[in-house]
């Protein structure tokens, strides 16, 4: 089995906090996840994640119009430059100070920050750049008494418009206009949420946490303002001599950029000036919140639709259309604080970001529907568990909430919150059509996954806080085991009745589980009384003897074929038992592989903290050769069973905002009265109580997670494994790009040598250097050379050592392929030729055989969609046709019915007038002939 997990995704969590982006073509948003940044694709319904990893939480980010950079601010006021073509970072640039807010220009050939009370324009990187440094400061704007909180950039990009907490905006020209200096609004009684410019002007609006809007217009149009004319001196001395042309040029721009705030009242033009036209209290459009401070927290304005967008802190926002400010309509999507809005370029979604209940939704305002509604858990994640084939996984969290994720999109498409406590655990049956749960309401729910209902409720003889359960191989018996109550409990999924009650525990039940081989009914739990019990489940005895521990049992995992079960103990270790003697086989000691750091208010050392260290969550991989575990740190730890040896250690986050990331504390965080996280911030002045106020909240506490990982599973398919954290839900996954794994290479073994033995047609040949090269191309290219009528031959003599490889390679093309009929030959000639081996070798052919499952029955299910959609619109258009060459018929009938009463009328007329004319005629005629004939 190959270690090359790399982390792929993240589940579970959609948005943390910060600003949310989208990209110029309106189609994704890019939203901050902690420390990581999440790419929502809305077209195709799919979400990714950059691998790039910053050491605190972003908090703010801005992308270039060209959609091809991306400038994103962590909480240590780092401002990294990500490139999204190559999905990297390019450069760091430290600032050390907390920054408000990013924003490039709209030529893309600058960015501004706010940082403290000033705002800083550096030059952007770009082709429109020959600078070979990333970050070239050439602007700072000074004059804010207070920190700086936003920003707006005109659309010609020559203007700033910076607020602050001072309850002014101030407007600032990167170049010196002789018309135009610094221009301070205020009259705001609140500090500066947002500020905007309207598209082709000066005039601008600006935004208050109060909930005011203020109209500003300017005396002065965008296309009057009057560069000022500099340099004339140095065009003097350029006529005395070329020499000195350079330094003349740079003791020019260098004057410049100092004058560029300065107040030059000496032209003779008039200056800008700006005159507030209208105020209008947004809150006045907000219904009655029973006492609560409505603050307003957000907002975003469309210069193309003129529509204004603005969130608050109850959870509403407000669609205004501007300068008049008439309400186009008002929507609330939760009762926490909306943290980011954001409109896409054309103006009609809107992204919106609630950081407390980690909501995501986009909304599109003129139809009044949702684009996307997502939600993480509201608190911790406690469990998850993979569906059969490994297209799903389903989470459990503290919420009472159960949600299921796909794991081809990324995306929750259920929710089920019938539960009224924390969710402990999770099962499916091994059809894949129920998902059970346990939870400490004391009940353990199924919920159908066809119908997504909870069609049942099992429920114990007296209240019991539930910590774990399991099905067993049949899908019919549901055991569970009791947190206060130290008994196990086995249900009839069937009946839905209790069918027994183990007791024998001394102590909560940690972990369950029911062995899973088809003819086992062992049920193996382990509890804080230091024993673990093998019992059998539908025997008449109700249990075997008691196998000791040593320390407290905290989880289990069978090994696959169900003959060795391991147990994570409270001392950290995993020890391994032989269920049929009962006799312990191997121990690994993984207290030193975890590592814990100390967090900022720890009175112990991280060594001393290592003691404690424990493993909380176990899984075997599908070969049953190596085990996964983690727990009380960050790190999650790959062990080989037989040999008791370390493989491989993941670690889960670098994000220095949680607790414990270190193992020592920096000194700078240190002072004389402790550590400063000790220290109580107090600068914003809102847990402060003082005389007169009102509006403060005695029960807030800032609070730092500590990163944890409470659940771990291999998937089906053994391509990647699932790991329940502090950040989310992590995905890791085997990529193959990256791994060069021949077998039995040969110096003859080339690329050049295989395309010539395939010229040559000895296709056999070619694919076992191909597979030993293991080159994925060229594999590809040997086996779609192939011709259809040979796979069948080919197939037969493909050997045994090369069989794993070629299988595994038509499971992964499966996917992605658009040859769908060839590579079902091959998976039919591979599987009639080699089946007796493989099921004989099911045990280390497991996971490519599920992921070959998986793969052809999501391919079907797509097929399946696209076929039932051809075939009603083939409906349709066949009725359609009918129905038109009916009408047409009605309409040909009616005008054949018409002409034949035409020509039938004028026949009855000529009959019934000159019947005996027309014989005259005739016989005159014929004489008349005959005559001219004679002649």
């Amino acid at each position: 089995m190959k270690f090359s997990f790399q982390f792929s995704n993240l589940f579970g969590t959609v948005y943390r906090g910060g600003d949310l982006v989208f990209t110029p073509d309106g189609n994704t948003v890019l939203s901050p996840v902690g420390n990581k940044v999440s790419m929502f694709d809305l077209k195709n319904h799919k979400s990714e994640t950059l691998p790039v990893e910053s050491r605190f939480s972003y908090t703010t980010m801005d992308l270039s119009p060209n959609g091809v950079s991306l400038l994103a601010v962590n909480e240590d006021g780092e401002v990294q430059l990500i490139s999204l073509i190559s999905r990297t970072i390019l450069h760091r640039l430290r600032t050390n100070r907390t920054i408000n807010c990013v924003k490039f220009s709209p030529d893309s050939k600058h960015f501004a920050i706010t940082k403290e009370d000033c705002a800083f324009v550096y030059s952007a990187p770009g082709p429109h750049s020959r600078d070979y440094s990333p970050f070239s400061m050439e602007r700072v704007l000074k004059g804010a008494y207070d920190d700086t909180t936003c920003l707006a950039w005109s659309s010609c990009s020559r203007l700033v418009a910076v607020g602050a907490k001072d309850m002014t905006v101030r407007i600032y020209a990167l170049h010196k206009f002789s018309n135009l200096s610094v221009c301070c609004l205020g009259g705001m009684t609140d500090p500066a949420v947002g500020t905007f410019f309207e598209s082709g002007s000066l005039d601008c609006y600006s935004l208050s946490r109060g909930g005011q809007l203020a109209v500003w217009e300017s005396s002065v149009e965008l296309e009057d303002l009057q560069l000022v004319v500099e340099g004339e001196k140095i065009q003097k001395e350029r006529k005395e001599g070329e020499e000195d042309d350079v330094g003349e040029a740079e003791e020019g721009t260098g004057d410049k950029a100092e004058t560029i705030t300065a107040d030059d009242s000496t032209g003779a033009n008039t200056k800008a000036v700006y005159k507030r036209t209208a105020k209008h209290f947004l809150r006045d459009h907000l219904e009655g919140e029973g006492g609560r401070r409505i603050e307003l927290t957000c907002g975003d304005y469309h210069q193309k639709t003129k529509i204004l967008v603005a969130g608050f802190n109850t959870g509403a926002f407000l669609l205004l259309s501007l300068p008049d400010c008439s309400l186009v309509h008002s929507l609330a999507i939760s009762e926490q604080q909306i943290s980011s809005v954001r409109f896409n370029t054309s103006g009609d979604w809107v992204v919106l970001g609630c950081p407390e209940l980690g909501q995501l939704l986009v909304w599109e305002w003129q139809s009044e529907t949702y684009v996307m509604k997502q939600q993480g858990h509201g608190s911790g994640m406690t469990s998850l568990v993979y569906s059969p084939d490994g297209s799903l996984v389903a989470t459990g969290g503290e919420d009472t909430k159960i949600k299921i994720w796909n794991c081809s999109t990324g995306f929750c498409f259920v929710t089920f919150s019938e539960h009224e406590s924390g969710v402990t655990g999770l099962a499916f049956t091994p059809n894949g059509k129920v998902v059970i749960s346990s939870s400490l309401d004391g009940t353990v729910r199924a919920f159908d996954m066809t119908r997504y209902r909870n069609f049942k409720t099992l429920t114990t003889p007296r209240p019991v806080q539930l910590s774990c359960v399991g099905v067993d191989s049949s899908g019919d018996l549901v055991a569970a085991g009791g947190l206060d109550v130290f008994e196990v409990y086995l249900w009839s999924l069937t009946t839905g009745r209790l069918v027994e009650v183990l007791a024998g525990h001394e102590g909560p039940v940690g972990g369950l589980a029911f062995s899973p081989s088809p003819t086992s009914s062992q049920l193996a739990t382990v509890s804080w009384d230091n024993t673990l019990r093998i019992w059998d489940a539908v025997g008449t005895s109700a249990t075997k003897e008691a196998i000791a521990l040593g320390s407290d049992g905290l989880a289990l995992a069978w090994r696959p074929d169900g003959q060795m079960v391991s147990v994570a103990t409270l001392t950290g270790q995993v020890v391994t038992f032989d269920t049929r003697t009962g006799t312990q086989v191997g121990t690994i000691d993984g207290r030193r592989d975890l590592g814990m750091g100390r967090g900022d208010l720890d009175k112990i050392s991280a060594k001393k903290k290592r003691e404690a260290a424990h493993f909380s969550s176990l899984c075997y991989s599908a070969d049953g050769s190596t085990i996964l575990a983690g727990g009380q740190s960050k790190h999650i730890c790959i062990y080989h069973v037989e040999e008791s040896l370390l493989l491989k250690k993941f670690e889960v986050t670098q994000n220095r905002s949680f607790q414990g990331m270190d193992e020592t504390i920096n000194k700078r965080k240190m002072t004389e009265f402790g550590p400063l996280a000790s220290l109580e911030d107090r600068s914003d002045g809102t847990a402060l109580k003082l005389p007169g106020t009102k509006a403060v909240d005695m029960s807030s506490r800032s609070l730092k997670l500590e990163v944890r990982v409470t659940a771990l599973q291999f998937s089906p398919t053994g391509r990647s494994f699932c790991a329940v954290t502090t950040e989310g839900l992590l995905v890791y996954s085997l990529d193959r790009h990256l791994v060069f794994d021949p077998l039995d290479l040969a110096i003859k073994i080339t690329p050049h040598s295989i395309r010539k033995e395939l010229d040559r047609k000895n296709y056999n040949k070619a694919l076992v250097m191909a597979l030993r090269l293991a080159e994925k191309p060229l594999i590809r290219q040997v086996l779609e050379t192939v011709p259809h009528t040979d796979i069948s031959l080919l197939a037969q003599q493909t050997s045994l050592a090369h069989l794993p490889s070629l299988l595994m390679f038509v499971a992964e093309e499966a996917e992605v392929t658009r040859h769908i009929q060839f590579y079902l030959l091959w998976t039919k000639a591979l599987l009639l030729s080699h089946g007796t081996y493989l099921k004989s070798e099911s045990k280390h052919n497991l996971p490519v055989l599920n992921l070959l499952i998986k793969n052809l029955s999501r391919k079907s299910e797509d097929l399946g969609k696209i076929c039932d959609h051809n075939k009603y619109s083939i409906r349709y258009l066949i009725a359609l046709s009918e129905t038109k060459r009916k009408g047409e018929e009605a309409k040909d009938i009616a005008n054949d019915s018409d002409d034949e009463m035409e020509v039938t009328g004028k026949v009855k007329e000529v009959n019934i007038d000159d019947d005996s004319d027309s014989d005259v005629d005739m016989t005159e005629l014929a004489a008349k002939w005959s005559d001219e004939g004679d002649e």
